[in-house]
């Protein structure tokens, strides 16, 4: 593996077509925004589009599920820091032994070593496994703890962060860390708390849902036990103080998720202590996406040539990122897909209705050109602090040092807040 940036051979450069359009999203006096709405259907949908699937649950609540004025029921199936999360990894490098992504050369593909185990040399009879992270894979981006926790790497990205505060001057960032610029990054543990946001935007909700419980019951071999052996596991469980159930002895019924409510009320089981069966989506399920021009248009250079250079650079990522093909499979019991062949963009206007004609955006082809002559010029931009031999270095140290003085470190409170 190298840890040095590699360009793309014989890239093209964009075409005049594509520099003009991207010039005018980019103009002060163009679109606010450009929007994507996405109808997804579960795989196992009747003839009406109908289907049962699975929101993500969460503690206390169970499914995110809001009630309109008018009744309806919207449930969540997947949340704007959990789409950035899964959009980020489209510009990683594939592994070894699969074909190469051909977009990982438009961004740095930087990782962290967090530890290795076994002999260099493999003379113990054991090859060296290397754990390491990709930043593209860090919950907080460039933000990150581990990041934090990586002394050469931290340096460099606290200055990044500090330019973007003081001064305004996206370049150091964009250079180091583009993908957090488009995803959104809060550098809320570091130095400066600079908060950026999302260039791209995306959400899946599920409209007019009946939520489904599920009941389950587990058999153990309990039954098949002679009575001196019941009696001595019943005596041990009582001694120990655990069930037996839950060490798999005993028969255990799956019908409530919590003890927190009433389980049974009006000569029935409490609907809220259930366990949840996924969602019945009665109207459509929607991928809303949202490339941000005003927030892109916001961030600069340190001079005007530069500013240019960060925009379009972004930009280009940023429509990579948002016409992606997500592989749908969010969780288990939900897999979607997409309902249309083709997607429907519009620009949105700053002032009245949207346009109803279909936007023509650049193939993907174009944009890969857009970002690798963006990739390429902030290359040249890489500091000299991260540079090995002369030339921009990719893999850094995690230490655990560092770590523990952040963990000693007295901050204030870090503000609740999505930050995926």
């Amino acid at each position: 593996m190298t840890s040095q940036i590699t360009e793309s051979a014989n890239a093209s450069p964009p075409n005049e077509g594509t520099t003009n359009l991207f010039d005018s999203w980019l103009d002060a006096a163009g679109p606010v925004a450009l929007r994507l709405r996405q109808r997804l259907l579960p795989v196992e949908a009747d003839e009406n589009g109908r289907g049962v699937i699975f929101p993500p649950t969460y503690a206390d609540i169970g499914y995110n599920i809001d009630t309109l004025a008018d009744g309806t029921r919207v449930a969540t199936i997947d949340t704007v820091g959990s789409q950035a999360n899964r959009l980020e990894p489209i510009f990683k490098k594939a592994p070894d032994g699969q074909p190469a992504n051909p977009l990982a050369c438009v961004v740095p593909q930087i990782e962290i070593v967090l530890h290795k185990k076994g002999a260099a040399n493999g003379n113990d009879g054991t090859d060296q496994h290397v754990e390491r992270r990709s930043i593209l894979d860090l919950a907080h981006r460039s933000a990150d703890a581990v990041v934090l926790a990586s002394p050469t790497l931290a340096g460099e990205v606290a200055k990044a962060f500090e330019a973007l505060r003081s001064k305004g001057n996206a370049t150091p960032l964009c250079a180091i860390a583009p993908t957090s610029l488009v995803f959104g990054v809060w550098d809320s543990r570091g130095g400066s708390g600079e908060k950026r946001p999302r260039l791209v935007r995306s959400i899946i909700r599920a409209w007019d849902v009946d939520v489904l419980h599920s009941a389950a019951q587990f058999n153990s071999v309990w039954k098949a036990l002679s009575e001196e052996q019941k009696k001595e596991l019943e005596k041990e469980a009582q001694t120990k103080k655990v069930r037996l159930s839950v060490k798999g002895f005993a028969d255990a019924p799956a019908t409530f998720r919590t003890d927190k409510v009433r389980q049974f009320f009006d000569d029935g089981p409490n609907p809220e202590a259930r366990v949840l069966g996924g969602v019945l989506a009665n109207g459509p399920i929607e991928r809303d996406v949202t490339i941000n021009l005003v927030a892109l248009r916001g961030l600069r250079g340190k001079d005007a040539e530069e500013t240019k250079q960060v925009q379009k650079y972004l930009l280009g990522l940023a429509l990579l990122a948002a016409t992606a093909d997500l592989e749908l499979f969010l969780r288990e019991g939900c897999l979607l897909r997409y309902a249309d062949k083709e997607d429907a963009w519009t620009a949105v206007p700053r002032r009245g209705e949207p346009s109803k004609e279909k936007l023509s955006l650049p193939n993907k082809d174009e944009l890969r050109n857009v970002a690798r002559a963006g990739r390429s010029y902030f290359t040249a931009q890489w500091p000299e602090g991260l540079k090995k031999d002369g030339q921009p270095w990719l893999e850094y140290n995690f230490d655990l040092t560092t770590a523990k003085r952040l963990l000693a470190k007295k901050d204030e409170d870090s503000p609740a807040g999505e930050q995926g």
